[in-house]
């Protein structure tokens, strides 16, 4: 997560990598969660369920650590096995989801050849429509999720395949992160896996934030977002821990980075008064994510987080979002003089960007280009600092290209280029802007810097010694 590095001033091994070396070493297969689960279904003769993202995009998950716990959980004797598969095309190309159900399909067929296994996919759905919601900005989402995985119902299809080929030729130009939800079926019409008691269920995405709601629908005795009906007894983990304060979930099979001393807590212990604002999309990620996976604030006194409610409508049918409200807020907490650092994010170029429509794109970016117009007025009135950048790329690269090439890919059917709804590689920028007087600073002359650089660069601006071991500020005091 890009917006770990920017709060903790260092690159920490993230969920991904941390999970590789697990599944590598055997560390994972070893762990007590891992034996716990499959003791259940061994005990049980029960179902070993997997639900998460069904692709390689590697940004919430990864289709081969898929592969490798559904051939480990062969290989300890659970005989049967239902994969719900969350379709991707936003980390990955916009379409590519038969590429990967294809795949898996392979290695559950190749499995179910050999003695008496039987190992299938039971259900699925877009991301965007099914089980992955973050920050409870739409719980529908996870409640279809819950019917659909949970309890078998929905539209039946008797492939995975079939049910995407069939909403493809339903729904024109619909992208794989879009489709709703489908449940597969057997020959009589009969969901082929719904959870059920005794049975063991891991969610497999290594992110946290679109895994937390689906757990605590699994994991809360309390739960009020949905009604649950049915709610099976099951064993439920999740491939790390997703919140460190909370403890969701329960169980895990790869413990998390330890991110410590976050230049949030640094200015905290410092008695800087603080300010995090975005809308709902990405609210965790100027809270949440930039805290070190760390949920609470460090201070009540010295801190507010405040949160915009995102809309809940297609972003390339609302591509402004919520930035208006956002600068209102902000600019209001500058000329009160309210706050010494504030940091805000603005989820447009991203979520609109993931949508893959060029021209909603170009009113996203043309929004946030005039919201960042009003902060930097206020901050010039204040005279104080503004910091822009960004935690990746994605609404500066809207098509698809050739590999190696900048050659746009064309679709064959319409002869347009391919939209591209993945995120960019592309170095962000950053600009500092000082009106009280930029011939203080001088960029440095370093070439190996990254977005981690950026809390150096704030606490420096800010007049504080950056610690030892956060990477090196952007800026210097020109001599």
């Amino acid at each position: 997560m890009g917006h770990n590095a920017i709060g903790a001033g260092r690159v920490y091994d993230q969920g991904a990598r941390l999970v590789n070396k697990a599944i590598d070493s055997g560390a994972l297969f070893r762990g007590p969660v891992w034996k716990e689960l499959i003791s259940n279904c061994l005990h049980h003769s029960s179902t070993l369920h997997f639900i998460g993202l069904l692709s390689d995009g590697n940004v919430h998950s990864h289709i081969d650590q898929l592969k490798a716990l559904i051939r480990h959980a062969a290989q300890e004797g659970v005989k049967r096995v239902r994969v719900h598969v969350l379709l991707d095309g936003r980390d990955v190309p916009p379409t590519s989801a038969l590429v990967y159900l294809d795949d898996l399909e392979g290695v559950l067929a190749e499995i179910s050849r050999t003695g008496d296994f039987d190992y299938r996919i039971a259900s699925g759905g877009g991301r965007m429509k099914v089980t992955m919601d973050r920050y409870e900005a739409d719980w529908r989402i996870v409640q279809r999720g819950w019917r659909t995985h949970v309890k078998g119902e929905g539209r039946g299809f008797r492939t995975a395949r079939e049910a995407v080929e069939t909403y493809r030729r339903e729904s024109p130009g619909i992208i794989d992160q879009d489709l709703p939800p489908f449940v597969v079926v057997d020959e009589q019409g009969t969901p082929v896996g719904p959870v059920r008691d005794n049975d063991s269920v891991i969610f497999f995405n290594f992110r946290g934030d679109r895994a937390i709601e689906i757990s605590r629908a699994f994991e809360e005795p309390d739960f009020s977002a949905f009604r649950r009906d049915p709610y099976p007894k099951v064993l439920y983990a999740g491939m790390m821990e997703y919140d460190g304060d909370l403890h969701i979930p329960k169980k895990f099979l790869v413990a998390p980075p330890a991110i410590d001393r976050t230049m949030g807590e640094y200015l905290v212990a410092s008695g800087v008064t603080q300010m995090a604002i975005s809308e709902t999309q990405k609210f965790g990620h100027v809270t949440y994510f930039f805290n070190g996976n760390r949920s609470g604030k460090f201070d009540e006194k010295l801190e507010d987080y405040i949160e915009i409610p995102s809309d809940r409508v297609p972003f390339e049918q609302r591509p402004w979002m919520k930035a208006a409200e956002i600068t209102d807020r902000v600019a209001e907490a500058i000329r009160d003089n309210a706050y010494r650092f504030i940091r805000l994010n603005y989820a447009n170029g991203d979520m609109v960007g993931h949508t893959g429509v060029l021209q909603a794109v170009e009113i996203a970016v043309e929004s946030v280009d005039l919201c960042i117009g009003r902060v930097r007025e206020a901050v010039a009135e204040a005279r104080g600092i503004l910091v822009v950048s960004a935690d990746h790329g994605n609404a500066d690269d809207m098509f698809e290209r050739k590999a190696g090439s900048s050659q746009v890919v064309l679709d064959p059917g319409t002869g347009q280029p391919k939209a591209k709804t993945s995120h960019s590689l592309n170095p962000v920028p950053v600009y500092v802007y000082d009106p009280a007087d930029m011939r203080r600073w001088r960029l440095s002359d370093r070439q190996d810097l990254g977005i981690a650089s950026l809390a150096a660069t704030c606490l420096v601006l800010l007049g504080f010694r950056p610690p030892v071991d956060y990477e090196s500020p952007v800026i210097e005091l020109a001599t």
